[in-house]
């Protein structure tokens, strides 16, 4: 599985541009994005006119209210300076897609007419354009493969070099623009115009320009906001205590207070939160379509999955022989192997391995043997080969039992011409066929499936092809479980089979013999029941339920319609990253509550140690209150609005990075939300602004 590397926090290439970007952010139009640091700005600023006010007329403490502006100004520099940098790791990745794209010529075929070929700018092609791509082609655009089997290089938008097999008419039809053929030929239907391709989108989004705000992210956000309502109510009231004790307080020190006491720090870094976990999973090679479906991932509650290729290694393996009485292992492994040699699929081959690991059997001389290999079709639902061998001839033949039974019963031709029939043969075939189907439904009681083997009209056993699960994917569905994640298993068997491989997998619920339909309802009625659902898919019958899902995570090897119903796109086409996609969305989650916590248990901490020092010289009683023996109120202030400026900067590789996940309960997270970040907001204050005090009383700052 290919990823994308992570950007180093401090690579100059990220943190230069951010600083520039961090002062153009200070558009009001973008500060207005994030309601706490726009009215950190609106206050900032009217400081500043009060500062040159008084530096004109004389009045006032200068020195210290050039120091208190200047890291107010700092405090909201260092927001946008965070979200910069958020936004410069995905910066990198949308300019390393850029590379990719290339200008191209199409070979167009109007009509699809292959005589009218001409060759166009692929900037020129429309939506419904057929162009041919042969070997060494770059691909002028996305489309559908409508004709043709080729390998395509994706590895410009995968970072995986091993090419892919793109051909018409199934699953893995899909072509994106700006890959290259490297074999064969491929007609291409173009399904995007320029500006509008999968690589334009993804350039949009990994830059952060159509990242919209979560439901999550908006109420938070609303809180945030309220609490700074909250706060400039209390801020206003202060001066009429001090007034009450024959006092004044400048203004330039009630905007000090305010803004130590709005919960700055997590709306400092709430952007960066968000753009990070859309970019973990961009360096994870998931495409997610909005950060609503990231945050839907962390929340869900049903997790359907594919049983092939995600569950299961996606090929069944020949595992064991079964022989009928009378016959034996060998005989039925050289049949078998025989049938098999040339089966071409993953399990044909698998019983020509066994053969011969399990009996040293060697391939044979076909040659010698006059051999006709018959091939499997969807018809006859069996394969074999004629042989003619020392002059008598042999047919053999594997398949589905039902298949086999019938060619086993099917006249012979002397019968056919009128012979006598020979009843032993069918009595025998009888027996047989009782025995061949008993083992059949043992196969399939375990989770396999059988295929039957016949030689010459006589049943000589059963081959158990086995769903190899997944090593190590019963701790993974375990490890869901504790998240509280129901899983459910989708597959196409039969319910008896797909009851044994649920089992042994370890997930919680299947759907066997499972359509589009049964998809959708099993969707809506989880949703019915308040659930999020998430599930994963490739073809156009997933198009549905990927669309209904909360969070529905095409593949990229899929069809346009798959890519175009899911919100989002696993660029490395693995359905098991379904799992870590979650993981990914809770670990978003996570982060954002830890560091909520900590920015609320930071204001009040700041509270403590700031108003006691505040009131000294008006209530000298608030004396016992000053814990922290502050140099004075002037040094108290300045030190927590520094401090509450840091500790931006200092949260921010927390903010990107994202708080470790582990699968505990909300009760066990809550706890540990408390006793970490509550507790650590709770003392950071303290010692960061003592720290600072004596910082600043020692080079005599004020």
């Amino acid at each position: 599985m290919a990823k994308t590397k992570s950007a180093n926090l401090l690579d100059p290439k990220i943190l230069t541009p951010a600083i520039g970007s961090a002062f153009a952010k200070l558009d009001p139009r973008l500060l207005a994005r994030n309601p706490v640091m726009f009215v950190v700005a609106v206050v900032s600023l009217l400081t500043t006119v009060l500062f040159l006010r008084d530096l004109l007329t004389g009045g006032g403490q200068l020195g210290f209210s050039f120091q208190i502006i200047l890291w107010l100004w700092f405090t909201v520099l260092f927001a946008n300076f965070a979200e910069a940098v958020a936004e410069g790791r995905g910066k990198a990745q949308a300019e390393a897609l850029r590379r990719t794209r290339t200008q191209t010529q199409a070979k167009l075929l109007p009509g699809g007419d292959r005589s009218k070929m001409t060759l166009v700018p692929g900037e020129s092609l429309k939506v419904g354009d057929i162009v041919l791509v042969e070997a060494g082609d770059v691909i002028p655009s996305d489309g559908e493969a409508i004709e043709g089997i080729a390998s395509v290089n994706e590895a410009a938008i995968t970072g995986e070099s091993a090419p892919v097999i793109r051909e018409s008419g199934g699953d893995r039809s899909a072509v994106t623009g700006g890959t290259q053929v490297l074999s064969d030929e491929i007609l291409v239907r173009i399904t995007a115009a320029a500006g509008s391709t999968f690589i334009d989108r993804m350039i949009a989004l990994v830059e952060g320009a159509e990242r919209q705000k979560t439901p999550n992210e908006i109420a938070l956000n609303i809180l945030l906001a309220g609490m700074t309502l909250i706060f400039v109510l209390a801020t206003v009231t202060i001066p009429s205590f001090a007034a009450y004790a024959g006092g004044a307080i400048p203004v330039v020190v009630l905007v000090a207070l305010f803004v130590t006491l709005i919960p700055t720090t997590i709306g400092a870094l709430l952007s960066a939160i968000g753009i990070a976990g859309m970019d973990r999973l961009v360096r994870f090679n998931v495409l997610a379509m909005s950060g609503r479906a990231v945050e839907a991932a962390g929340d869900i509650d049903t997790l359907l999955l594919d049983k092939t290729g995600t569950i299961t290694l996606g090929n069944r393996q020949a595992s064991e022989f079964r022989p009928l009485r009378g016959v034996s292992e060998i005989e039925l492994a050289e049949a078998a192997q025989l049938a098999s040699l040339a089966d071409e699929t993953p399990e044909g081959r698998s019983v020509v391995v066994l053969a011969k690991e399990k009996y040293g059997i060697r391939s044979r001389d076909m040659a010698s043997l006059h051999a006709r290999f018959v091939p499997f079709t969807a018809y006859t639902r069996m394969s074999g080969v004629d042989i003619n061998e020392a002059g008598a001839e042999g047919r053999i033949r594997k398949g589905a039992v039902d298949s086999v039974l019938a060619f086993v019963n099917a006249p012979t031709e002397a019968e056919t011409q009128g012979g006598a029939t020979t009843l032993s043969r069918r009595g025998a075939a009888s027996e047989a066929a009782r025995e061949i189907q008993a083992i059949a439904s043992d196969i399939g009681k375990a989770g396999g499936t059988p295929l039957a083997v016949a030689r010459d009209g006589r049943l000589l056993g059963v081959i158990y092809l086995k769903d190899i699960v997944k090593g190590g994917i019963n701790e993974r569905f375990g490890e869901l479980r504790r998240m509280g994640i129901r899983t459910v298993m989708i597959t196409g068997d039969n319910p008896m089979t797909a009851a044994a491989i649920a089992a042994e997998a370890g997930v919680d619920d299947f759907l066997a013999e499972a359509t589009p339909e049964a998809k959708l309802k099993l969707i809506r009625a989880e949703q019915a029941k308040g659930k999020l659902v998430a599930m994963c898919g490739d073809g156009a019958n997933d198009a549905p339920a990927l669309a209904q899902a909360d969070v529905g995570v095409a593949m990229n090897t899929g069809t346009m319609a798959a890519r175009e119903a899911g919100n989002m796109v696993d660029l490395d086409s693995d359905p098991t990253k379904l799992i870590e996609i979650v993981g990914i969305g809770k670990q978003l989650l996570m982060t954002r509550g830890a560091l909520t916590t900590f920015s609320i248990a930071n204001d009040v901490a700041k509270y403590f140690a700031i108003i006691p020092a505040m009131f000294l010289a008006f209530y000298p009683q608030l004396g016992a209150l000053n814990i922290m023996h502050l140099g004075s109120p002037q040094s108290a202030i300045l030190s927590a609005i520094i401090f509450n400026a840091l500790i931006i900067i200092a949260l921010i590789p927390l903010a990107l990075k994202g708080i470790a996940y582990r699968p505990i309960g909300a009760s066990a997270l809550l706890r540990r939300n408390l006793l970490i970040y509550g507790v650590g907001g709770i003392l950071a204050p303290f010692i960061g602004i003592k720290a600072i005090d004596l910082v600043v009383n020692s080079i005599h700052l004020i």
